[in-house]
């Protein structure tokens, strides 16, 4: 059985952990790991810790639907709102500068609600609070270390975090990364 571990438990990482699954026909032990202590990334909705129905969105408010994209990704706007997941955005918001044929939604129960419905597509087992530090190659096996805890083994490891962070690992990783990659953001050419 292969053993697979997707870096990062955000839209990317957890999207990615879903189709990884869809599309496997072999049996699959699958694994999420993040460094923060919820899933989300950069798509998170917090509570309050005086009234847990009052919450805020850090990150993204709503999802914009945009040309040409709107065809290829389809599938997956119709199965988030299938799902009740999103939902149309018809209130105006001030300063939203509308294109034509852009289609906006929110996400009613917070924007984190689509990352943990696409973990829960995905049937991994998901760990929190897993920094990972270095990768190393290891008998054909990838050894990924954290920041606590032993290192574990995987055949694959997908890394969704963001770029900075991927070009602070050490280990063997560090020469499956491109030099041009490593240069252009050096550079402060390129930003995420």
């Amino acid at each position: 059985m292969a053993r697979v571990l997707v870096v990062g438990a955000g839209l990317t990482g957890s999207l990615c952990a879903a189709l990884l699954r869809k599309v496997t026909a072999g049996p699959l032990h699958l694994t999420v790991w993040d460094k923060a202590g919820d899933s989300g990334g950069r798509m998170t909705t917090a509570s309050s810790p005086h009234n847990p129905q009052s919450t805020v969105d850090l990150g993204a408010q709503y999802i914009t639907c945009t040309l040409p994209y709107a065809k290829k990704h389809q599938s997956f706007y119709d199965e988030l709102l299938t799902h009740g997941i999103l939902k149309p955005l018809t209130s105006p918001i001030e300063g939203m500068v509308m294109k034509e044929g852009d289609c906006n939604f929110v996400a009613p129960q917070g924007v984190s609600s689509i990352i943990k419905h696409y973990l829960k597509e995905s049937g991994a087992d998901i760990c929190f609070r897993k920094c990972v530090t270095q990768i190393n190659l290891r008998n054909a096996k990838w050894e990924v270390s954290k920041e606590t805890g032993s290192p574990e083994q995987f055949d694959i490891v997908v890394l969704t975090m963001p770029v900075p962070q991927i070009l602070q690992l050490q280990g063997d990783i560090v020469d499956y990364e491109s030099v041009e990659v490593r240069a252009l953001f050096a550079s402060g050419n390129v930003s995420v």
